[in-house]
């Protein structure tokens, strides 16, 4: 076997022009070993190191597979949450692996001043609520995002409709503490009911009396130029994937409930990928720059006539509403505000009803019903009741008594 030093001298004097023959000579060594020690050393495969991951591999193909659209920072917090001590890179690099990246197209990004601009959409979903396991439902996600923090606000609700947007526009204010300076829209019929050459874009009247109320500019984005509104479109997918994707919800407000956890918890205290800035931090500078709060109310009316039903209720956007037992009238007037129903008969406010979410929602204010001894029909005479006689109540005597009657009117019977 030759030595290590015997080999370095070997290939010292190859490389001094020796031949092989001339090395054995010079050495003294035999020549097979010679022209073995000038060959390139071959290494075969490397056997695979263990890694921290590879424990979790198996779930993570699984949850691709079932889930193509799961987001790397989702995948991450779950095998977090099952032991996983490794670092994100080795996931993103293994998911890279399993399936093939996305390719965006080069977009131009236009960047706002804090408190200048929001932007606002619906983006549809279908779920499945473990209340109602056999109806899959269409709920509708509203989203506000803040152009310069990304601060997201989102509420899932049951239609888009304007009272819907309407109070939606309300919660998303009063969460952030205040007002962006111009909304974004896209051309959704309960923002912009049209446009012509003489004045433009036509904004819906109602959402023209809150941005005058709150003190924002409206402002559609150009026809089919969804690109201007990506803000608030790249949530949306970021929402479905990272959030909504392989999760179960009771019902809708589970639903929201488990959105405001990860919105807390997830979505705002990270780092934005775009702006590479924490997403609280950022609303921290921008916060101050938003517009104050109105002192008042929005209380913009939307006047409907309804007619009353034998039980005593009015419809509303599909929701029942309970009316006095002592109305009158078969029709009555309401008025739908953003966060409530008034009921008026001739004139005179006889209800007022927290808006329902949903649909086939009934709500029966508990004054609204009385419970006489009788009952009557609607709108009928009270019913009279029947005075008791007096003396009509038979007193309690021992049974020797009766026993005793009872013999003598035998004997009587004998005689």
């Amino acid at each position: 076997m030759i030595k290590l030093g015997e080999l370095m001298m070997i290939l010292d004097l190859h490389r001094q022009g020796l031949s092989v023959s001339a090395i054995a000579r010079q050495t003294g060594t035999d020549r097979k070993y010679i022209e073995r020690g000038l060959e390139a050393p071959a290494y075969g495969p490397r056997k695979p190191r263990q890694t921290v991951l590879d424990p979790f591999t198996a779930y993570l193909r699984e949850r691709v597979a079932a889930y193509p659209g799961l987001t790397g920072q989702r995948l991450f917090r779950e095998i977090k949450e099952r032991g996983y001590d490794g670092g994100y890179t080795a996931v993103t690099d293994f998911l890279r692996d399993v399936r093939p990246p996305v390719s965006p197209g080069y977009e131009v990004r236009f960047e706002t001043a804090p408190g200048e601009q929001a932007q606002v959409d619906f983006a549809q979903f279908h779920v499945v609520f473990e209340d109602e396991p056999e109806t899959p439902r269409v709920v509708w996600l509203f989203s506000l995002v803040l152009g310069f923090s990304r601060l997201i606000f989102a509420r899932f609700v049951h239609r888009q409709d304007l009272p819907t947007v309407l109070r939606c526009h309300i919660a998303a204010f009063e969460a952030i503490g205040g007002v962006p300076q111009e909304i974004l829209y896209d051309r959704m019929k309960t923002a912009v009911t049209g446009a012509d050459e003489a004045e433009g874009i036509v904004y819906n009247r109602s959402l023209v009396d809150l941005a005058r109320h709150y003190g924002f500019h409206p402002r559609a984005c150009r026809p089919y130029r969804a690109k201007t509104k990506g803000k608030v479109e790249r949530p949306f997918r970021y929402i479905r994937e990272d959030f909504f994707l392989a999760r179960s919800f009771r019902n809708l407000d589970d639903l929201n409930g488990q959105l405001r956890h990860w919105l807390d918890t997830v979505a705002n205290p990270r780092r934005h990928a775009t702006t590479q800035r924490v997403v609280n931090e950022a609303f921290a500078e921008e916060r101050p720059q938003l517009q104050p709060l109105p002192l008042a109310p929005f209380r913009s009316v939307l006047r409907l006539e309804r007619r009353i039903s034998r039980e005593g209720m009015i419809n509303v956007a599909g929701n029942a509403y309970s009316v006095p037992d002592a109305t009158r009238r078969r029709a009555v007037e309401v008025h739908a505000l953003a966060d409530e129903i008034r009921i008026f008969e001739d004139g005179t406010l006889i209800a007022v009803h927290p808006v329902l979410e949903g649909r086939t929602q009934r709500r029966v204010e508990p004054g609204h019903r009385r419970t006489p001894e009788r009952s009557r029909p609607r709108g009928g005479a009270p019913s009279t009741p029947v005075p008791s006689a007096r003396g009509d109540r038979v007193a309690q005597r021992p049974l020797a008594f009766y026993d005793a009657v009872g013999r003598a009117l035998a004997r009587e019977g004998r005689s």
